[in-house]
């Protein structure tokens, strides 16, 4: 019950719906046994006596329990499916805040899959035991308990002889739950796994039929599904195994009682009425340990569901606020962003970036500018405190970033990433994602300077056009100018533009260019890019190596030096005519 312990904190609250479960059940339990005795009375006092006017009465008495029962029963499954849903309700809601709480290091190698199985499947399972499986183990528990006490006090010797295969059937079932358990485990992977192929190849469906891979994909799901069907069949076997056995042991009992109630019966040690009642009793026992293998596999799916829930939510934080978090004053905030020979590297990997240190004063244009791989991304992941610098510091107005909340830090600042990721809702809701309170003002504004307001108006309902999933239905270029477009509108103190320019044509960049410049203005960018375009007019570019920086300066001086950078702008700039002052460097540089 560990698993169950741990989960206390989202069902306890709930304890009020859970004792009221209980004990409705309880009631209707106990009722239970009144069947038995009514059936003694209608043997011994009427059948065999003969005295049939209190047949009208008794007949009264069992509709009378019947009704006082279901009326139990029904208290007890409404406070049960109570119980259930609200524990439900806290767990997926606790998932899903811990979902946004982790940092990207968890996403790094998490599946999508899996947790969309442990916030369906597996809190499903968690949430029919709570509310329904626990209270039907007590009620298991209590019949057998009611019922051999009602034995007892007709004839215990009996009661004792009869009940002697009942231990045996208690060790079988707890073999089958140790052995049950470990396969519905492997069963709930193996059903994450079979989500994750399902999940990726509908994202990826137009790169599986571009390669025309199709035949792939499905020996991939086949493999899993196959996977999944042996441990269907593992736990089927089990079932197979154990149940004809606890079947048995159960069977037995009713043969033993038949053969000895009768003799006791024949001797006149007991009434018949009682043996009658005696044999319904006992069915009163078999019953709940016939379900016995049921209700353990309803115990041991939830547990192994549970174990899952609670891999989730125990989910160590990397990255997350200390105990007294600043917040930067909207107001005073400027911009001024410092790299103090910063050095991180990724879990079990050489260092990403070494001894990194920018000076990036309010208003400036920081360039970045290398290979795939060189560490401009990783840059801006430890601004926005993505990952923790491993050694060294990054401040923000002279605060270090480890010291602010998270939720202030990343409020002043704008990303617009190279892989543009746009939400199943209208244009305009996507413009308008980073801030509340948006105008239709200011998303036409954004969208005037991302250049995507000619292109919105051209769809059938302009800004009220819903775009399908992550984007689909838009060119590349569309999605990129959309995703500037809700950067810019946040009004942010921090602009970063990771490679946002790759997805449009030259002409459509150099007009972004120029859009930018004006939001640019008094706003500290940082501009990552593969092309000297979208780099030149930065006040320093920075030149990045295997995570080292090997050069620094402006567009002016970096072309004059011999480096990587020089050999970039001779590449792209290779058919261009040159210009005096480029005709001028290159003599100098002795080329020409």
């Amino acid at each position: 019950m560990e698993v169950f312990k741990q989960l206390k904190p989202y069902y306890w609250v709930e304890r009020r719906s859970l004792l009221a479960s209980i004990v409705f059940m309880m009631c209707a339990t106990a009722l239970g046994l009144v069947y038995p005795n009514l059936l003694r009375v209608l043997i011994d006092k009427i059948i065999v006596p003969k005295n049939f006017t209190w047949v009208p009465a008794l007949s009264l008495s069992v509709v009378g329990v019947i009704m006082i029962k279901g009326s139990f029963a029904f208290l007890s499954g409404l406070f049960g499916g109570r119980l259930g849903n609200r524990v439900a309700y806290r767990l997926r809601n606790a998932c899903y805040e811990k979902l946004q709480a982790l940092s990207y290091q968890y996403y790094d190698t998490a599946k999508t899959g899996d947790l969309m199985s442990r916030l369906t499947a597996d809190l499903e399972a968690v949430r029919n035991f709570i509310g329904f499986g626990f209270v039907q183990i007590l009620n298991m528990f209590l019949m057998v308990v009611f019922g051999a006490a009602m034995m007892f006090s007709i004839h215990w010797q009996l009661t004792l002889i009869t009940l002697c295969t009942m231990p045996f059937l208690a060790f079988t079932a707890m073999r089958f739950e140790k052995k049950i358990h470990p396969a519905f485990r492997e069963m709930r992977q193996a059903m994450s796994n079979l989500t994750t192929a399902v999940q990726e190849n509908i994202t990826g469906v137009r790169t599986v039929k571009s390669f025309a891979r199709e035949p792939f994909e499905m020996d991939k799901f086949s493999n899993r599904s196959e996977l999944y069907k042996k441990n269907q069949i593992g736990a089927s076997q089990l079932w197979g195994k154990f149940f004809p056995v606890m079947e048995l042991l159960a069977s037995l009992s009713v043969v033993i009682l038949l053969i000895a109630g009768g003799r006791l019966v024949i001797n006149g040690s007991i009434t018949l009425g009682s043996m009658v009642a005696f044999y319904s009793m006992l069915w009163y026992i078999i019953g709940p340990m016939w379900s016995i293998g049921f209700q353990i596999n309803n115990y041991t799916q939830s547990k192994a569901s549970g174990e899952r829930l609670l891999g989730l939510l125990n989910e160590y934080v990397h990255v997350k606020d200390n105990d007294h978090p600043l917040v930067l004053d909207e107001s005073t905030v400027k911009g001024h962003v410092a790299f103090h020979d910063v050095t991180f590297n990724y879990a079990d990997k050489a260092p990403a970036v070494s001894n990194i240190s920018i000076d990036a004063k309010p208003g400036s244009v920081i360039g970045l500018l290398g290979a795939t791989g060189s560490g401009k991304s990783t840059i801006i992941q430890l601004l926005m405190r993505a990952y923790n610098v491993k050694s060294g510091t990054i401040t923000i107005d002279g605060i270090d970033i480890r010291d602010l909340s998270l939720e202030s830090l990343r409020s002043h600042i704008a990303i617009v990433f190279q892989e543009t990721f746009l939400f199943s809702c209208s244009i305009r809701d996507n413009i308008a994602y980073g801030m509340d309170g948006v105008t239709m003002e200011q998303i036409i504004h954004a969208s005037k300077l991302a250049k995507a307001h000619d292109f919105i108006m051209e769809l059938p309902e302009g800004y009220d056009t819903v775009v399908g999933e992550r984007g689909m239905g838009l060119s590349g270029g569309q999605k990129q100018r959309i995703a500037i477009a809700r950067a810019l509108i946040k009004n942010p103190r921090i602009l970063v533009l990771d490679d946002a320019t790759s997805a449009v044509d030259m002409e459509t960049e150099h007009e972004i260019q120029a859009g930018f410049k004006e939001v640019m203005a008094g706003r500290t960018t940082f501009i990552i890019a593969h092309r000297i375009s979208s780099l030149r007019h930065a006040d320093e570019i920075i030149v990045l190596d295997e995570g080292h920086i090997k050069q620094r300066g402006t567009h002016e001086q970096l072309v004059r030096l011999p480096g990587r950078y020089r050999d970039t702008y001779d590449i792209q700039y290779a058919d261009r005519p040159l210009t005096a002052d480029e005709i001028i460097a290159k003599v100098e540089r002795g080329v020409v």
